[in-house]
């Protein structure tokens, strides 16, 4: 039975592979014959254009603006026709540009190309009706004839009816093949002048995440490496001062000198827990879950060795993931101006702008940050991540803006444990 079954199928998969072809031939030869109506009406329209702009000086500047006006709203009007038969017939979705130049100049340079197929066209339909409707016609009548095939070391008698049927095969495949590098040259036009399809622009997302992928793991070792010199640096010495005072306390025989030491362990047990709320609070801040980015903004602020003015002007809360980044950016922003710019003050500016969140840090520093810093080069990539970007102005001499902006719309990303309950 799963003899029968394959043998069944076999020949469904064969007419498959064969069909497919077939139909992008019939969808490239129909969308080449649609693009010569296109192109019919872009030599009108550029005629007509021709003629305005031969005429403009001697027309009134409101009438010069009008048809001007016209001149390119018809430039729209074809280049978005042209490019829905491109997406239609020729599989090749364009995301356009908003300008016109690069229209008119894709309307133009397909020009030629356009009216090389139209005089081909009707040479192509009359051979296929001479050939064909021969070989028809001979076959329906009867009247084929035998016509000798000479060739070297062979004589061949082919029928007429053959050799019609030949050649229109020919002259079909040719007109294929005519048809499949026009709408070759419209697609590479239309991705270079007018703007990327929409298969360029996945494979470009699918670069970008990569990059980003690559850079988000980067970013996240270098913050363990942080925590860890922080752990290592700070805690495990006040750890190990600890455990020194309290054995000495323990081997102590004098009472005085044994309570002088609790004492000093207590105060170095009260300094420790210090230090490790604030290496946990530069981990994470508890107040971003639990009472919102402008409170943890503003909690920034008051750690702050610098006077930080938050203003935030925001209509609801953003997602979880978008809050954590700007959070991150502002900090290090922050950071960096109280670390080496040398500023008095720094203002964070919080709104948002036809779903875009945008975070503006601005400090009266003496400029000349950079870039491609450790710090901001991995806040850099945790907002590209989130389809955001990240730039920064800081000529010398200040003042010094990091502005970043970050979509509202980007799809949340659930961390399996609830806010409150991170392990």
């Amino acid at each position: 039975m799963v003899g029968q079954a394959g043998a069944e199928d076999d020949p469904r998969a064969w007419a498959r592979s064969v069909a497919a072809p077939l139909r992008r031939a019939g969808r490239e030869l129909t969308g080449t014959l649609l693009g010569l109506c296109t192109a019919a009406l872009t030599l009108v329209w550029a005629l007509a254009a021709a003629a305005v702009l031969a005429s403009s000086p001697a027309l009134a500047p409101s009438a010069r603006n009008r048809a001007r006006r016209a001149v390119s709203r018809w430039a729209v009007r074809l280049s978005e026709a042209d490019l829905a038969r491109l997406a239609r017939w020729a599989g090749c979705a364009i995301d356009p540009r908003p300008e016109t130049a690069p229209r008119v100049a894709y309307l133009l340079l397909r020009l030629p190309v356009a009216l090389a197929c139209g005089y081909l066209t009707p040479l192509a339909v009359l051979l296929l009706a001479v050939f064909f409707g021969g070989a028809v016609l001979e076959l329906l009548t009867g009247d084929g004839t035998i016509v000798p095939v000479t060739m070297p070391g062979a004589h061949l008698y082919v029928s007429s009816i053959s050799i019609g049927l030949v050649l229109g095969l020919a002259v079909l495949a040719a007109t294929w093949l005519v048809a499949a590098l026009a709408s070759a040259a419209d697609r590479a036009l239309a991705r270079r002048l007018v703007g990327p399809s929409q298969e360029d622009l996945l494979h470009r997302r699918i670069d970008e995440l990569t990059h980003t992928r690559s850079g988000i793991v980067w970013a996240v070792d270098e913050e363990r490496r942080r925590i860890e010199r922080d752990l290592h640096d700070g805690v495990q010495q006040r750890v190990v001062a600890l455990a020194m005072l309290l054995g000495r306390a323990q081997r102590g025989r004098d009472p005085e000198r044994t309570e002088r030491l609790v004492r000093q362990a207590h105060t170095e047990t009260r300094v420790l827990l210090d230090e490790l709320r604030d290496v946990a609070w530069r981990v994470y801040p508890t107040a971003l879950d639990t009472l919102g980015l402008e409170s943890a903004l503003t909690e920034v602020a008051e750690r702050s060795p610098l006077p930080v003015q938050v203003r935030a002007h925001l209509s609801a809360p953003p997602p979880e993931e978008v809050a954590t980044a700007v959070y991150f950016v502002a900090r290090e922003a922050i950071t960096n101006a109280a670390k080496h710019a040398e500023a008095h003050s720094v203002i964070v500016h919080l709104d948002e702008e036809e779903a875009t969140l945008n975070l503006r840090v601005l400090d009266d520093g003496r400029g000349g940050a950079d870039p491609g810093g450790s710090g901001l080069t991995g806040l850099a990539r945790r907002v590209r991540a989130l389809d955001g970007t990240l730039a920064v102005h800081s000529p010398p001499g200040g003042p010094t803006t990091v502005h970043a902006a970050l979509p509202l719309t980007t799809p949340r990303i659930r961390s399996p444990h609830a806010p409150g309950d991170r392990r």
